[in-house]
């Protein structure tokens, strides 16, 4: 596992921007997407940049159930808006979540990510540790699943709603087994309020009560943060 540690997350975003410029150049064809806060700035440095993306596949981590692509808190809408509408990819897939069946849906994007095994997999993390939208508690063997968000997801998330009661409660994400299955995971963390769950990662048990730290597992994995989110290493 290794560290990089950064003033700020505008640094933060420049890193992991030389990572994705290495990642082309060394011919990767599948890269693994996140959504939330954490990756916007990275997401404005690659549509302002001449990389090509137009050879790439990229897949999703995870989507909000019953939130259509048009929706505007939906992630289908945020990576039109923050990357796929500025630098095409060859293909885009992100979990359905509005199909009329979600467990098949979960199969069929496992199909998906078995297809294309992801070169490289971008991850933000929760303050309760989760990775994608696998909660504490969710087995390490999981696949792609359906979840139920803890309240404490649901309140982080609140902000980008106009009212809590509008957050949704469940969403499809990749479960841990999908995200470790990357050749490379890179994982971005930043403030103060990311201490002590990036502390439990790095150095903690390995145990399910803190999904992240399973990358202790992982061969090949990169952790960006900042000076706050590092306070507690």
């Amino acid at each position: 596992m290794e560290l990089i540690k950064v003033k700020n997350p505008a640094e933060g975003a420049q890193k992991a921007f030389d990572i994705y410029q290495a990642a082309l150049a060394s011919g990767v064809k599948v890269l693994g997407l996140a959504t939330g806060s954490t990756p916007i700035a990275l997401y404005e440095k690659l549509t302002e940049s001449t990389l090509d993306f137009s050879n790439v596949t990229s897949i999703n981590l995870d989507e909000y159930l019953g939130l259509s692509g048009d929706n505007e808190q939906s992630y289908h809408y945020f990576m039109n808006q923050y990357l796929f509408n500025k630098k095409p990819f060859k293909k885009s897939y992100l979990p359905n979540g509005i199909s009329d069946n979600h467990e098949a849906a979960a199969v069929q994007y496992d199909k998906i990510i078995s297809e294309n095994p992801i070169d490289l997999q971008l991850l933000g993390i929760g303050r309760n540790g989760h990775i994608g939208f696998n909660e504490p508690g969710t087995s390490f063997e999981s696949t792609t699943h359906i979840v139920d968000l803890t309240q404490s997801t649901i309140d982080a998330n609140a902000r980008f709603f106009d009212k809590s009661s509008d957050v949704p409660t469940q969403a499809i994400s990749m479960g841990i087994a999908s995200v470790m299955s990357a050749k490379k995971i890179l994982l971005m963390a930043y403030g103060i309020d990311k201490a002590d769950v990036i502390a439990a990662t790095v150095n903690g048990p390995v145990t399910e009560k803190v999904p992240a730290s399973v990358l202790q597992n992982h061969d090949n994995v990169t952790i960006i943060i900042d000076e706050a989110a590092a306070t507690k290493l």
